[in-house]
């Protein structure tokens, strides 16, 4: 596991997050980070990190940040997820999610999310979620 000091395996996982992993995460709650270094899998035909899979890291972040925020985590569905890419990545980045929280109300939440490819931003995310209930503690998404 090549990652920066402090990260270790995704606390859970899913078939499609093992085939494009291994996702990587410390901090928990509102302080989750979620990172990936890029692999040839990753890239697309011209080498750089496909959006697709900027978009799934963005996904993650932005619903397990905001599920586990509260206490039960909260049982969220993404409604809508918006991506502006400002930048790309190369096999070996190390790339790494940072989730602002805007509001979690009874039906709806929403939050933001910069995926940066060491010190630079590459995608900036904004997601709102159905507030679908609570899940048992220790349960996210």
């Amino acid at each position: 596991m090549n990652a920066p000091a402090g990260f270790q395996q995704l606390f859970r996982t899913s078939p499609v997050l093992d085939l494009i992993g291994p996702f990587l995460s410390k901090g928990n709650g509102a302080d989750l980070v979620i990172g990936l270094r890029a692999e040839a899998k990753h890239c697309n035909a011209r080498g750089t990190v496909h959006g697709g899979i900027l978009a799934t890291l963005a996904d993650v972040a932005l619903g397990y940040t905001m599920a586990t925020a509260s206490t039960p985590p909260a049982n969220l569905v993404t409604a809508n997820l918006t991506l502006d890419y400002a930048g790309t990545a190369k096999i070996g980045d190390w790339l790494e999610t940072h989730v602002d929280i805007q509001k979690q109300g009874n039906r709806l939440a929403f939050a933001n999310c910069y995926i940066t490819a060491g010190e630079q931003r590459i995608v900036r995310a904004s997601a709102v979620f159905l507030v679908a209930g609570q899940r048992e503690s220790g349960s996210v998404g």
